[in-house]
């Protein structure tokens, strides 16, 4: 007899029985980034971790399927596994992996309350899974490789202009059902936060330190973009604060040529390392302008 581990999906998320469909999302995303094979190149202890988070946030993050785990409790894992209609996988008698719609109709001959319908359920799942990414890969666009249990690796491309919310859709790399058909694999997409940058719509916001020699006469200066270098214009008298816009140097819009702005907000340093005379040349300065003699 063929020994089925009762797994605790609770604890594999590490939250409670109660936890709302949220928690349970952060908690999934968290572990998720923590023990992505990506993250920990070779070591296959991580990997088995983040199949058996992956294996767990499908079954929770599915009411229906979280209520039969519920419902089931140790049992839930042994008819998950048992082979459709009583019959074992490719012939030899050992139970095969038991797809969710041929689990709802074995489930409508064991319980009385089981889904009306269940024989007749043969609509494959389609998945969702969250993939966070920096502003510099949805800015170029970028690629994951997804690991999914039972179906191998697979290699995503995530389109440049990508935002927060943005799904991108995998054809057939879903949930099968009992006649082999596949549902869809949906990437939500979630952009880590940026030390430098602000993302506003399809415009970007940065501050960029100049010098007060450079604000008051006006000069160009460097400035690192996500797009490359760029030589920016600085005009005299710039005051601690202004934004120069760059037109179209801001983030590409998904599915398009076209770009927002990029708007780099000033800052001016000022040098603390002044001699005596560089002091008393400002001092002479400030009396002739104002007529303080301080």
């Amino acid at each position: 007899m063929n020994h089925v581990e009762n797994k605790n999906y609770y604890k594999t998320l590490g939250v409670d029985r109660t936890a709302d469909a949220e928690t349970i999302k952060k908690a999934f995303r968290k572990l998720a980034r923590q023990h992505h094979p990506d993250a920990n190149k070779g070591d296959k202890k991580a990997e088995e971790k983040f199949k058996e988070i992956n294996e767990a946030y499908e079954v929770l993050s599915d009411p229906e399927k979280r209520k039969l785990y519920d419902q089931l409790g140790s049992n839930f894992n042994q008819y998950r596994q048992a082979p459709p209609n009583g019959r074992s996988a490719g012939g030899t008698g050992a139970p095969g992996t038991m797809n969710p719609e041929d689990f709802e109709e074995m489930l409508g001959s064991f319980f009385a309350n089981g889904p009306r319908n269940a024989r007749n359920v043969r609509t494959p799942r389609d998945f969702e899974q969250a993939v966070e990414i920096t502003l510099e890969e949805a800015f170029h666009g970028t690629a994951r490789r997804m690991t999914r249990s039972g179906e191998g690796d697979i290699e995503v491309r995530i389109p440049r202009g990508a935002r927060s919310g943005t799904k991108v859709h995998v054809k057939g790399q879903g949930g099968r059902n009992s006649r082999g058909q596949a549902g869809d694999l949906y990437l939500i997409i979630e952009i880590a936060k940026h030390p430098f940058y602000e993302l506003r719509g399809d415009d970007l916001y940065r501050d960029i330190a100049v010098d007060v020699f450079t604000a008051l006469l006006g000069d160009e200066v460097s400035v690192d973009t996500l797009g490359g270098p760029l030589v920016v214009r600085v005009p005299p008298g710039t005051s601690s604060g202004r934004l120069i816009r760059l037109r179209s140097r801001g983030m590409p819009r998904l599915n398009s040529s076209e770009a927002g702005d990029l708007y780099l907000r000033v800052l001016i340093t000022v040098p603390t390392d002044l001699d005596e005379t560089e002091l008393a040349q400002l001092t002479a300065m400030r009396h002739r302008r104002t007529g303080s003699q301080q």
